[in-house]
This record gives structure tokens, C-alpha cells and sequence, in this order.
């Protein structure tokens, strides 16, 4: 795993993800299964529909809800973000991410009302957009690179978030790829799963078509900060991390556009 918080708890932690539909339930379970063995990873179906405005939180969440570290608010409605505080209160919850894969589920607007609600009941809170931008000191892209340092956001970010890979080549060709940070849907592993035997030159390409092909739930839509995709955009930070990885062993010279910026 990633080495930039070494300084981090390692003390098992208790996760609490609530969703409402399959973009939730696929990352809850990867999480599930894939997190380590001493975490305890709790999982609550929210109503599928909560109105856009909620008078009583408590018309809407169960009678108990466990004791966690951590939740996770994976929603397909503004109104799941209203229940947040309550749930985070409940809970005893220490930290809230509430990824932004899609505008329509969590608008900047209610994310700012989410974050001022946590603030003034001391809970820490990151706002990862997409959750693939989530590392253990940031998240989000250029330009809303966003720093943040609560060690229980980052215990989560060492094994959750932005694609982190080790690869092993042998003349030129991928003969292994190990993950040392997941996307949190699971993604980077299957890319990584799908990458042995694909040689250097066309690592980059393959592995663009398999994170659309697992696929990626982010949004098609154009988004006004990025001025693209959100799907893209996750693409981008997977294939970013993979080229990192693999760049002294590309033989192939790729020329920018006109006016092209790389980012840093």
C-alpha cells in the first residue's frame, strides 16, 4: 500500500456504507470484500425514494444503525444527503465521504449545506469528485485539488480511491500487475486483471477501453468545473496512474495538441 501517511492508525476500522441503488451496492461490496480482514464493513439500504426536501429525518432512517468510525454516503438522491448528519450522529461516526460521481445525486450547492451541517458537529468530511480522485492527502482534480488531514478519511484512502498500481514487465511486455490502491467500485482491479500480457505501447489504450467496459457508473454528462465527463475524467486518473508505472518502458511517442496542457 501507498507510503505517503505512514503515520496512520492501522487499528481495524468500523465503515458504515448507506446506498441506494447499484452504483452504491457495487462499491459497498468491493469494499466489503476487499478491505482488510479487521475492518468491519456495515451496510444500510436507504429508501429508494426520499423527497428532495426532508422535514424528519427520522421518517426515513431504521430504528439502530451501528456504531462506526466511518460513513460512507453513497446516494442517488439529494435527499440522502439530509439524513447525513443524523446518520453521522447516530453512528458516532468520526468522518463522512460523500463522493460526487454524479452532479444530480449531490449539486456543489447541498455538498457545501453537508459540509457546514458536519463541520459544526465535528465530523470530518471529503467530497471526492469522482471517488477515484480520493488520495490520502487530497482529492478531486485540477483545478479543485482539495488538501485535506483527518487520519480516518486517510486509513480509508490508503486502500480506497485513486488507482495506485505496481507493474512487472519483461521485455516490454505486462506479466504482472498488483494493486496498491483500488478504486473504491473496483475497477483499477479489473483493469489491472485484464492488463497481463498487454505490452507497454498499448497498456494506456487497453486500459481505457476496460475501465469503460467494467464500466465506470460516473456521469456522461459534461461537468462545469472539469469541462468534461466525470466517467472521463476517472478514466484519466487510472490511465495517469498506469503511465506513471509503465513510462520508461514506452517506446511509442505520442504528440500533444496544439495548446495543450499537461497537468501537475
Amino acid at each position: 500500500m501507498s507510503k505517503k501517511a505512514s503515520n496512520i492508525d492501522d487499528s481495524p476500522l468500523r465503515v458504515l456504507a448507506v446506498t441506494q441503488g447499484q452504483w452504491g451496492e457495487r462499491i459497498a461490496e468491493n469494499i466489503r470484500v476487499r478491505a482488510p480482514a479487521d475492518w468491519s464493513v456495515e451496510v444500510w439500504a436507504a429508501p429508494r425514494v426520499i423527497p428532495p426536501v426532508v422535514d424528519d429525518p427520522q421518517d426515513f432512517l431504521p430504528p439502530t444503525l451501528p456504531e462506526v468510525d466511518l460513513v460512507l454516503a453513497l446516494g442517488d438522491t439529494t435527499g440522502l444527503a439530509q439524513l447525513v448528519p443524523d446518520i453521522a450522529r447516530v453512528t458516532g461516526a468520526k468522518a463522512v465521504i460523500a463522493p460526487i460521481d454524479r452532479n444530480t445525486s449531490l449539486p456543489a450547492g447541498l455538498a457545501r449545506q453537508l459540509a457546514g451541517w458536519l463541520k459544526e458537529m465535528d465530523v470530518a468530511a471529503a467530497f471526492p469528485k469522482p471517488f477515484c480522485s480520493l488520495t490520502e492527502t487530497t482529492y478531486n482534480r485540477t483545478p479543485l485539488v482539495t488538501s485535506y488531514d483527518d487520519p480516518t478519511i486517510q486509513r480509508f484512502a490508503r486502500y480506497f480511491g485513486k488507482p495506485e498500481f505496481r507493474v512487472t514487465l519483461d521485455a516490454g511486455q505486462i506479466t504482472e500487475v498488483e494493486v496498491l490502491r483500488d478504486a473504491a467500485c473496483g475497477c483499477a482491479r479489473y483493469v489491472a486483471d485484464n492488463l497481463v500480457g498487454i505490452s507497454a505501447d498499448e497498456a494506456l489504450e487497453k486500459a481505457g477501453i476496460l475501465h469503460h467496459h467494467y464500466p465506470c457508473l460516473a456521469s456522461m454528462e459534461r461537468d462545469p468545473d472539469y469541462f468534461d465527463t466525470l466517467m472521463h475524467v476517472s478514466g484519466n486518473l487510472l490511465k495517469d496512474s498506469l503511465r506513471e508505472t509503465i513510462k520508461d518502458h514506452i517506446t511509442i511517442t505520442f504528440v500533444r495538441p496544439s495548446g495543450y496542457v499537461e497537468e501537475t
